[in-house]
């Protein structure tokens, strides 16, 4: 016999789908929901459903906007010519919490998993390619996770930015070995930016 309604088991099931949300977080979730009122029901309802309408890529640096440019690669004070690769926007998030990096973006959208079916044509990198050679890039800051596919992904574009133009660097130390770097604290990030390497 189930005791929980149909329509609250939906919701439940749904929230499970989110990362790192599993079966007691989704349904505490959904129950507090439940408590709301339903206007901020509807209210959350209404963001979720416009969220895709609103939402688009950058065509300069693939981050999520609502204008095009985004508001860092349409910011005349950023040093366009400094370019910071990471895999995802959290990433971008994190990094820019820190208040150090005053050079522009170009997320990758991911990471090298051939194991996945996930390679460079995948990915952005040859966003990043045409970037370089039309924009005069002159530095490449690759902050790509300390992750096994981090690791691959920056090990693959410093091979394959050789000779491009730019100088290649990578960050450098503070950001342990296995870790995500949307996790590290600010402290971290900024000195892994402003210590960063020749890749």
């Amino acid at each position: 016999m189930n005791i929980v309604p149909p329509a609250l088991d939906k919701l439940i099931a749904d929230f499970k789908k989110l990362p790192g949300i599993g079966q007691k977080t989704a349904t505490r979730l959904a129950l507090h929901l439940l408590r709301r009122p339903v206007e901020e029901a509807r209210t959350l309802a209404g963001d979720l459903a416009g969220l895709h309408d609103a939402i688009k890529l950058c065509s300069n640096c693939f981050a999520f906007s609502e204008h095009d440019p985004c508001a860092i690669c349409g910011d005349s004070r950023r040093d366009s010519s400094l370019v910071c690769v990471v895999e995802e926007s959290g990433d971008l998030m994190a990094i820019e919490k820190t208040g150090v990096f005053k050079g522009q973006y170009h997320i990758l959208h991911g990471v090298l998993s051939p194991m996945d079916g996930i390679g460079p044509g995948e990915i952005k990198i040859n966003d990043l390619e045409q970037r370089i050679r039309k924009q005069g890039v002159r530095e490449v800051l690759i902050a790509t996770s300390s992750t096994v596919p981090g690791e691959a992904t920056a090990a693959y574009l410093s091979h394959h930015l050789q000779g491009c133009g730019a100088r290649v660097t990578r960050l450098a130390c503070g950001i342990p070995i296995g870790m995500d770097i949307k996790y590290a604290d600010e402290l971290t990030l900024s000195r892994a930016i402003e210590a960063r390497k020749n890749a």
